[in-house]
């Protein structure tokens, strides 16, 4: 899935090229490559589609020439995931009736390695012999409001086992106090957003619990994967609503149930998760120096620096910061940002884009 906005690594991710479709702060490999490079280890190239928007088209092609013209899902608008879910399950189960999906944001990150590859593949295995939901989930390290909470039937014991387990509840991004209680309970995971079920299990649950959407797309058979599909498409997004498939089917049905997983994962959503990423993955390229500043120049000079957050389009460009703490300092073609490394500083700068005189810069 890779049709996200990224509004909140702003400047660096824009509304026509949001963060998936960028080398994110000091990586050069772009989220989306990334994630197509990891399903290769799981599938063959062939049974890897790309959902985006149809405005995303050209980035994708460019990042991932070899993805052939029919497994590139276009819609014509952003509604969420839950219509991306049942666009993707139709294409997937006209296809194949019997397969077994992954829904994998493109803007996780996670790393390429046998853990990753060998727990991934448990959860297919599990899916096709089970007729559940599954929602893989990452045990908390922390309280974090920014990211959906899963409760696991039968408490911290269930949760510690490390085995498939039936859902209690979700809670999407609840406030620190919540997310805190949540913690100290141990019986909550983190909501990857990484989803794995049959197609036909999910679209059972998808026409009992969201009919608003699933009967948009009557006449299905005869227009995905034809040349009818696109014009198909436009008349199901002008009336289709904007719901999240953690809403309109796995807070419903009987058959969520939790994958525990234990390899590395993050959500990059914000530039907190982006710093935080760096310094736990810290690959040695010299992007990280020892007083937790983090530069993708080429040349740089820091001095009298801490923990700040400095990245530039143009990596040849030489980067000069003196006397700065906590700060984010992001140099674009068109934008210069500076601002302190608070997400309600930033919030407030950015939230002026809003206005005329700056809207050509989102």
């Amino acid at each position: 899935m890779a049709g996200g906005s990224g509004d909140k690594l702003w400047p660096w991710s824009r509304d026509n090229k949001p963060k998936q479709f960028t080398s994110i702060g000091p990586r050069r490999e772009t989220m989306l490559r990334l994630a197509y490079e990891r399903c290769l280890d799981l599938v063959p190239a062939e049974n890897i589609l790309v959902t985006t928007l149809e405005e995303y088209k050209d980035h994708v092609k460019k990042l991932i020439p070899e993805l052939p013209e029919n497994n590139l899902l276009l819609e014509p608008v952003g509604r969420h995931t839950a219509p991306c879910t049942v666009y993707s399950a139709y294409t997937v189960i006209k296809r194949d009736p019997q397969a077994v999906m992954i829904m994998m944001p493109a803007d996780n990150i996670i790393r390429r390695d046998e853990n990753t590859r060998e727990t991934t593949e448990k959860a297919m295995i599990y899916a096709a012999e089970h007729d559940v939901l599954l929602a893989m989930g990452v045990i908390p390290t922390r309280p974090e409001p920014s990211y959906g909470y899963i409760q696991v039937t039968g408490g911290k014991e269930a949760r510690d086992a490390g085995l498939p387990a039936p859902v209690k509840t979700f809670t999407e991004k609840p406030d620190i106090h919540i997310a805190e209680a949540f913690l100290k309970s141990g019986e909550f995971f983190w909501n990857s957003g990484i989803f794995v079920w049959k197609a036909s299990i999910i679209l059972e649950e998808c026409v009992k619990y969201m009919p608003s959407i699933t009967s948009l797309f009557e006449g299905w058979e005869a227009a995905i994967g034809t040349p009818a599909e696109s014009a198909f498409l436009h008349k199901v997004y002008a009336d289709c609503p904007k719901l999240s498939i953690d809403y309109g089917v796995m807070e419903n049905t009987s058959r969520a149930w939790i994958y525990p997983i234990t390899f590395k994962w993050m959500d990059l959503d914000n530039w907190e998760e982006l710093y935080e990423s760096t310094v736990t993955n810290n690959t040695g390229d010299d992007a990280l120096d020892t007083e937790g500043n983090i530069c993708n120049s080429e040349s740089k000079l820091i001095k009298d620096c801490k923990d700040n957050i400095a990245l530039t389009s143009n990596r040849k460009k030489m980067m000069a910061v003196r006397g700065l703490e906590n700060f984010i300092v992001v140099d674009t073609d068109d934008v210069l940002l500076i601002c302190p490394r608070d997400m309600n500083a930033y919030n407030e700068i950015t939230s002026f884009t809003g206005l005329p005189d700056f809207e050509k810069f989102r």
